[in-house]
């Protein structure tokens, strides 16, 4: 079968044009041995069904970072490449024209973002830029649709350019030479959202709007998020699988080892999804009906905020501030995320260039980001003991990250990236691609994350029934109640918590507690492991060592953290 590479650097609508190209049929994969994803598709040309790759956006096939690198590995495996390019920034996309032309792979060039050129008052000779490269052009616009038959039907007209081997220097030397050939510039005025654009990575401004668009977007995962579970997957488990499952329930008797396994202890005669760890019931609960519905949510507006262009310019604005705990301006798109959901946050470290960024965005995350529904938790249980209490848990949550990010930063080898980004501009994403890159992504998730929830469950759910929980609170207790204060029951609660934080800081709520130890109890659950779904997303994120390295900071510190706040409180 054809293979046809979609290439070009980033943020030049790639991802626009593969959708144009090939619907919504489409699939989402990891480069093998890397974290780097890719996307690709079929289409039909004259009758034969061709497959599209969406090749990650690089600048050079001399590559400075893992993405590039894996472009040029995959530029081996293709028949055709269509290079695109942005019309609106010729001089910048020829450089990765003319290193394709080299590689002497027949060759179709769509000049993207046609649209834009007018507006901006760049004009370009189709013609003469044709004549020079000796490939085909076909002006293009992704949004609107333009350009994409005549690309299509140009496909098989694609040609191996004739191109000299030239140096780096020769090279931008001749794109010097074709821009003065085919491209003019006019004046012409900034429009209101240029200005915008201009506005949103400006410090003054852009914290303003930052913080705007941050708190607008929190609002409204949450909203989408609880809604989900309100209005769809609350309802389809309680009235369509909690009748089946009670007959199921009666049918092997109420009780017994694989009841429990299976369908999971009745609490008060009933069965509850959070608390009964089946494998039927709590092992479907946790993935669908309590993560997922926040995964649909943040990739949504993830989406939304990709696509419009605002996403570049605020990893561009927090860059040097991020910087100070080993990361760059991109980590703060994972950390957001976790303040609904741990489980996209960590997925969500692939962005990050380097190993080393990887692993400590993703431990920060688990340790110090809690999720909306511990928050939730945190909110009702102990801020009945006063708003100041609260304000204790957020504190020493947020001191945690940034003490514990120098840390990692200093003690860990290696270094972060610069952030060498193309900031594109603001832009009204077309709906299509929106909803194809939440279908990639969350299936992603329901393929890698729910087989393995489903197993864990089922691990934990037969260590409770043989009875390992209850001789880890006894030969816990000594840390429990010495160095953290707490009541000896709170070993179960913070279990508990490997399922559901709420869930656990509710058991914690049974017992009698006091201010304080329901303060060290909120931090030593937020700290300590991250419920299961987000614990089987790390372990695949960043492999055994790196895992259990993560897990030993985790413990280390919510131990130390706990213990402090036992002495100082």
């Amino acid at each position: 079968m054809m293979r046809i590479l979609l290439m070009g650097n980033p943020n030049v609508g790639k991802s626009v044009i593969f959708s144009r190209l090939t619907g919504v049929r489409v699939v989402s994969s990891n480069y093998p041995g890397t974290t780097v994803n890719y996307t690709s598709g079929f289409m039909k040309i004259d009758g034969r069904q061709v497959e599209i790759i969406d090749v990650p956006g690089t600048y050079t096939l001399e590559p400075t970072c893992e993405a590039e690198q894996i472009a040029s590995e995959m530029l081996k495996t293709g028949d055709i490449v269509i290079n695109v390019i942005d019309a609106t920034n010729l001089e910048r996309n020829l450089y990765l024209t003319l290193q394709l032309m080299e590689m002497k792979i027949p060759m179709i060039i769509a000049l993207n973002m046609w649209d834009d050129t007018k507006h901006r008052g760049v004009s370009i000779n189709l013609k003469e830029l044709t004549k020079i490269l000796g490939v085909p052009v076909v002006p293009t616009s992704g949004l609107t649709g333009q350009g994409i038959k005549e690309l299509v039907t140009n496909i098989p007209e694609a040609v191996s350019p004739s191109s000299p081997i030239r140096s780096r220097d020769e090279r931008w030397a001749f794109v010097g030479n074709i821009i003065d050939q085919v491209q003019q510039i006019s004046h012409r005025h900034h429009r209101w959202f240029e200005r915008l654009e201009d506005a949103s990575v400006k410090p003054r401004t852009g914290i303003v709007i930052a913080a705007a668009v941050l708190i607008c977007s929190f609002m409204v995962i949450r909203f989408i998020g609880e809604s989900l579970i309100s209005y769809l997957f609350d309802p389809i488990f309680n009235s369509l699988w909690l009748p089946a499952l009670m007959k199921l329930s009666a049918f092997m008797g109420n009780s017994g080892l694989l009841h429990d396994v299976i369908v999971g202890k009745l609490i008060n005669g009933e069965i509850n999804f959070v608390e009964s760890f089946g494998l039927l019931s709590s092992g479907l609960y946790v993935p669908f009906g309590m993560v997922l519905p926040y995964i649909i949510s943040f990739y949504l507006i993830l989406g939304i905020l990709e696509d419009i262009g605002y996403l570049p310019r605020l990893a561009v604005l927090l860059d040097t501030t991020m910087h100070k705990i080993g990361l760059h301006g991109f980590a703060i798109i994972p950390t957001l995320l976790g303040l609904g959901c741990n489980v996209p946050a960590v997925m969500a470290t692939r962005v990050l260039e380097s190993k080393r960024e990887r692993f400590i965005a993703a431990t920060l995350v688990c340790i110090a980001i809690p999720c909306a529904s511990a928050q939730a938790m945190i909110f009702g249980l102990v801020g009945k003991y006063g708003g100041q209490y609260v304000a204790i848990v957020y504190i020493t949550l947020f001191l945690v990250w940034i003490i514990l990010g120098i840390l990692l930063n200093r003690l860990l080898k290696g270094f972060s990236p610069e952030l060498l980004i193309e900031i594109p501009p603001y832009r009204v994403p077309p709906w299509g691609t929106i909803i194809q890159k939440l279908w990639g992504r969350t299936r992603g998730f329901l393929i890698e994350a729910v087989p393995i929830i489903l197993a864990a469950v089922l691990v934990i759910n037969i260590l409770f029934v043989f009875g390992i929980f209850d001789y880890i609170a006894g030969f816990t207790a000594p840390v429990i109640k010495g160095v953290l204060g707490l009541p000896e029951e709170s070993v179960t609660a913070i279990i508990i918590g490997l399922l559901r934080k709420d869930a656990a800081l509710g058991m914690l709520a049974l017992s009698p507690m006091t201010a304080k130890q329901m303060v060290i109890g909120s931090v030593v659950l937020t700290m300590s492991f991250p419920c299961i779904a987000t614990v089987i997303v790390l372990f695949r994120e960043l492999g055994l060592k790196d895992f259990m390295k993560s897990t030993a900071i985790m413990l280390t510190s919510a131990l130390a953290v706990g213990g402090m706040l036992n002495v100082i409180l």
